[in-house]
């Protein structure tokens, strides 16, 4: 009898952010459906959490416990620095354990959100250096990219891609951006994000208040490039949001403010505070599937994040994208929604207001289409399923096809 695979997932994982963790659920799921006798365990940023929601052993991510405030102080600068040396040897070492890492999704080749290089892109290069040097497979599995212009955090991004066993992309948008980093993609495929194969909530349930929004915020600042202009960003999208909010309410729509990570809670509570009005409600959702049940129940999604807009598409409901990175964009291509997104950094609630009416007079329509497009996102997931059981673990692979010749 063969030993059983030591499977490892690595991440931002518990760390507040619904996205990452509903990738994390979707490999999961999969794991336990393929390979049912794998020891898996965590490197992640919320071990606690990790261990709580998926009953599996975690380890947390970094050393230092301070790595994502920032370091004002000598202690704190020494500490930083002392962590990138222990997190070498923890990494490698927990690396060495394993058969196989899988870094399940998220936008782990990307910098569209502010972004330091000595943070998780050097945390990710020393997983897959680990994996090189120990013979590990590592998967960057369904993961976003983008083109990075900061030298340093770019370097490690392509190094560490380079150094991976495995690589699959949520859109070709990603594949492309690594191709002109100068990362070889001829054998690396794209899949839609790992989120959609989570389980949607049953048709026709929940029923939610008749002409209910639900609205996804951010707690949005632009992106790695636009620290100059953070704080003006952040103000015109929370002002655009509020006026869009208030219009709604005055018009006697119910709205259900939605978040996708805990930073985002500040913005529901401005617009709370901004729009007084019983009409206007926040959800507490500890995960994509919750997120999915409140959007299940609206007749209209309006979301900035990535993973709310996947589940406001995955439940079939009709979408309009406030995007703020081209993989938004993407995305609703892809579901065939690209005429209704809007820029987050130029928030104009007069022409968000337009294009939400227009989204409503074609509900019915787009309904149907959405419930076209998510088949066939299904069944590209199954064979991506398939793909990565030879790609990371090939003895199964071999095992079922031997099954089913004896069984055909």
């Amino acid at each position: 009898m063969r030993p059983p695979v030591r499977v490892g997932v690595f991440g931002l994982l518990g760390s507040g952010n619904l996205g990452n963790d509903g990738s994390l659920e979707a490999v999961l799921g999969y794991l336990r459906a393929e390979h049912p006798d794998a020891i898996v365990d965590a490197l992640c940023g919320g071990p606690e959490v990790v261990t709580a929601r998926y009953g599996i052993p975690a380890t947390r991510l970094h050393w230092y416990r301070g790595e994502y405030r920032t370091a004002s102080r000598a202690g704190s600068i020494a500490g930083k620095g002392l962590g990138k040396l222990v997190d070498a040897v923890r990494t490698a070492a927990w690396v060495r354990r394993h058969d196989v890492v899988i870094v399940p999704g998220m936008g782990v080749l990307e910098a569209t959100l502010p972004l330091r290089p000595w943070g998780f892109p050097y945390a990710l290069f020393l997983l897959c250096a680990s994996g090189r040097l120990f013979g590990t497979k590592v998967a960057l599995v369904g993961v976003g990219a983008a083109a990075i212009r900061d030298r340093a955090t770019r370097a490690l991004v392509r190094r560490s891609a380079r150094l991976a066993a495995y690589r699959s992309y949520r859109d070709a948008l990603s594949r492309d951006a690594m191709r002109e980093t100068g990362v070889d993609t001829t054998r690396d495929e794209v899949h839609p994000d790992l989120a959609f194969a989570l389980p949607a909530p049953p048709a026709g349930e929940p029923a939610g208040p008749p002409g209910l929004v639900c609205v996804g915020v951010m707690d949005f600042h632009g992106g790695n490039d636009d620290r100059a202009r953070a704080e003006e960003i952040h103000r015109r999208y929370l002002d655009g949001t509020i006026r869009f909010v208030r219009a709604l309410a005055e018009e006697g729509r119910p709205v259900r403010l939605l978040t996708g990570d805990a930073c985002d809670a500040t913005v529901v509570a401005a617009i709370l505070d901004a729009v007084d009005s019983p009409l206007v409600t926040a959800a507490e959702a500890a995960s994509l599937a919750d997120l999915m049940t409140e959007m299940a129940a609206a007749d209209t999604v309006v979301a900035t994040r990535y993973h709310n807009l996947i589940c406001a598409l995955k439940t079939g409901t009709p979408t309009l994208a406030v995007t703020y990175a081209a993989k938004s964009e993407a995305l609703m291509a892809r579901m065939g929604l690209d005429t209704y997104c809007h820029p987050a950094r130029e928030v104009d609630a007069d022409r968000l207001l337009e294009q939400f009416r227009a989204l409503e007079k074609r509900s019915a329509e787009l309904r149907r289409n959405l419930s076209e497009r998510n088949a066939a996102v299904t069944r590209q997931l199954e064979h991506h399923f398939t793909i990565l059981t030879k790609a990371l673990f090939p003895k199964a692979a071999q095992a079922h096809a031997h099954a089913r010749q004896e069984t055909s």
